[in-house]
């Protein structure tokens, strides 16, 4: 197939676009590298040091004969030139990772707030206006995000993937079934926009037939995958600091340089997890099983397990010896939730998930052991509170 990888230079977008293009895709990544320059407004850096976007692909092309190609566009600005460069390429699939993936940076100031809707909402606008303005039968594969659920969810009943049939009482004292988008519950202006997107998508569905695929995804963690692992130039950034590492990174972080793992309040909030090599099998599988035409926007809960953040901590902390600090909560959120999450199709297309397990989390602190000299301690603790 030919796909179009938009922000295919991001935490999982390159991962994802060298796990395909190994696959025989052509592949072609869109990124204007606004990760890269975030990085130095916050004046912080990815552990693993990332190379050029240019070189990146030199070196994928000559250890394997695969060629990438690469357009500096912002997708969210840049309307005229998405759209021709989709007209261009004319792919069989999209992959949206091309948006400001952090809940902590969208909450920091008015500033990252404006930022983030601006560039989320209008990047996910501008691909569907373009694929509908061309006419382009194109599969869009978006990552989302099981925040768009909320983590309030304190009875048993599991969250299904995406839709919630509901009963509705009509005023003769009968009731009309009516399957909704699962209610969204943000916790962030990230998540909020997220939400945003699942509308979009459910009116350019409607309205103008796009086939679309939303992956609701847990939290990734982890670093490398088969493909990023043949070359230290291809490795995958890794982020560590309190706005855009992902929590157990981050505690396999601290564990390495004998910094107490930071839990934010009882540490009984429950989150969904995923591996970034899960993560890049799943996009495989959505890829291989889209929409059929005249389908509604199809929904993946795109996670392997949910856990505890004090669980999690205390199994760090039992594998490294590491110990475990309770901090205030910088997040307006809830203090303890269930998170019971349905996510059969996955497993029902062959996923077979990779659990938390001594050997993978050994990995990610191997990384971190090796690139100490690379971490600025005083941006390890969170920063942004709301």
């Amino acid at each position: 197939m030919k796909i179009i990888v938009l922000g295919g230079d991001g935490f999982c977008g390159w991962p994802t676009s060298l796990h395909l293009s190994n696959l025989g895709h052509e592949i072609t990544i869109i990124d204007n590298l606004s990760r890269r320059k975030i990085d130095i407004d916050l004046e912080t850096n990815s552990l693993t040091p990332i190379k050029p976007i240019h070189r990146r692909i030199k070196t994928w092309e000559e250890m394997t004969s695969k060629k990438i190609n690469f357009l500096n566009i912002n997708v969210a600005t840049d309307y005229e030139l998405i759209k021709k460069a989709i007209a261009d390429v004319s792919p069989n699939a999209i992959i949206h990772f091309a948006e400001q993936r952090s809940a902590p940076y969208s909450m920091i100031s008015a500033t990252t707030k404006r930022y983030t809707v601006n560039n989320n909402v209008n990047a996910t606008h501008n691909i569907l206006a373009a694929i509908s303005e061309l006419k382009k039968d194109i599969h869009l594969i978006h990552l989302g995000t099981m925040g768009v659920y909320g983590y309030g969810q304190t009875g048993e009943n599991p969250i299904p993937e995406g839709y919630l049939e509901i009963k509705i009482d009509q005023p003769d004292g009968s009731q009309v079934s009516k399957e909704i988008l699962y209610p969204a519950a943000p916790g962030s202006i990230y998540h909020t926009t997220k939400t945003l997107d699942a509308l979009l998508f459910y009116f350019y569905n409607k309205n103008d037939n796009l086939r679309i695929t939303d992956l609701h995804q847990g939290i990734v963690w982890g670093t490398n995958t088969f493909e990023t692992n043949l070359h230290e130039d291809l490795i995958n950034r890794f982020d560590y600091d309190g706005d855009y590492g992902t929590v157990l990174n981050r505690f396999l972080m601290q564990s390495a340089i004998n910094h107490p793992l930071t839990v934010h309040g009882s540490g009984n909030q429950t989150r969904a997890f995923i591996h970034i090599q899960d993560s890049v099998k799943c996009i495989e599988i959505a890829l291989n099983n889209p929409p059929q035409a005249q389908d509604k926007v199809q929904i993946f809960n795109q996670m392997s397990e949910s856990k505890k953040l004090i669980d999690l901590a205390n199994i760090v902390s039992k594998l490294t010896g590491a110990e475990i600090l309770l901090l205030n909560n910088p997040r307006n959120e809830a203090d303890c939730n269930e998170l019971n999450v349905i996510n059969t199709k996955f497993i029902g297309y062959g996923l077979s998930p990779l659990k938390l397990s001594e050997n993978l989390m050994y990995e990610v602190t191997e990384i971190t052991k090796k690139f100490t000299h690379r971490i600025n301690k005083d941006k390890i603790l969170a920063k942004a509170k709301w």
